[in-house]
């Protein structure tokens, strides 16, 4: 556990510092091309919910089983080499500085007036059309990702790195990445996809509760509400995502920003309703993607602490 927790801090701070270096091969395009193969191979015909069960475990538990084997050969030769060689496993799973990347492409034309440029940038990282988002819409995606992927792409790692170390990490990558590539509510997926988007939910289902609560203990409170408000707020908010998870971050941000969340999307077309969260005290503008960045950054840090601290106990305990 003690070898872990460094790992885990040393893995922030370089993701923090570096992030996912662009020429540099990523794990994640390589478990997604395997899926992809595997896809091709296993999604047709009957029997498409098994075929996806067996997808996940050969994508899983493949994955797990290369992740293990480096991290216990390194800790075999040498324990820093293996906290060294787990650190960088753990960096490269986390997308933080991504993340914040991704945001600040679409905020900086936006604040620049480039509007049809952002609403580009920011069909690179939604699903929804962008092609006629005013500013504020525009500003909601951002904000929308970056809360929901507070989570997916850095508490939630960090959760599975701190239980389990490098190999708990990658082997939720696995699953996020599954989710993210075949669970589909469409003819082609929807049942191929099953067993992969309720394992990604599980995986998740902690990660994400624990992570909305410390946005609404740690971040700065812009809304203005009391604290027994923005709760009240967010647990009832939270439930009317479509997503189980999702919409603990995304409720969590609305109130503590004093915005609203959620709303009208078009996806290829089709309209969808979303839940709205928040009462939108302010209008949404630029300025509060920077404000979702920030929070997305305290948090990690709230996050890791509280890891440390419950890691330290059972250190002690134990």
């Amino acid at each position: 556990m003690l070898a872990h927790i460094i790992a885990c801090t040393i893995g922030i701070t370089l993701d923090w510092l570096i992030g996912d270096p662009p020429k540099m091969p990523h794990p994640v395009r390589w478990i997604g091309n395997l899926i992809a193969k595997l896809t091709e191979c296993l999604n047709n015909g009957k029997h498409r919910k098994s075929k996806g069960f067996i997808l996940v475990l050969i994508v899983v538990g493949l994955t797990t089983a290369v992740t293990f084997a480096i991290i216990y050969t390194a800790y075999s030769l040498n324990i820093i080499l293996g906290i060294f060689v787990e650190s960088i496993l753990i960096a490269v799973g986390l997308a933080g500085k991504s993340l914040k990347q991704a945001a600040l492409e679409v905020y900086n034309p936006l604040v620049s007036g480039e509007l049809q440029e952002a609403r580009v940038k920011l069909s690179w990282i939604v699903g929804r059309d962008t092609e006629h988002l005013s500013v504020p819409e525009v500003t909601r995606g951002v904000v929308e990702t970056v809360s929901e992927n507070t989570s997916d792409g850095v508490t939630a790692p960090l959760f599975w790195a701190f239980l389990f170390g490098g190999t708990g990490l990658w082997m939720y990558k696995a699953v996020n990445t599954l989710d993210s590539m075949v669970a589909y509510k469409n003819e082609r997926f929807a049942d191929f996809g099953y067993v992969a988007a309720h394992t990604d939910d599980v995986l998740n289902y902690v990660p994400s509760r624990i992570t909305g609560l410390l946005l609404l203990l740690g971040t700065k409170n812009e809304s203005r509400k009391p604290f027994t408000y923005r709760m009240k707020g967010w647990l009832s908010d939270a439930k009317k995502h479509p997503s189980p998870n999702s919409g603990w971050l995304e409720a969590a941000t609305a109130h503590q920003l004093g915005i609203q969340l959620g709303g009208v999307n078009s996806y290829k077309g089709v309209i969808s309703n979303r839940a709205k969260m928040g009462e939108g005290h302010m209008e949404l503008v630029p300025q509060h993607i920077i404000r979702s960045i920030k929070q997305m950054q305290v948090v990690t840090i709230l996050f890791w602490l509280l890891m440390v601290i419950l890691g330290g106990v059972f250190v002690v305990i134990t």
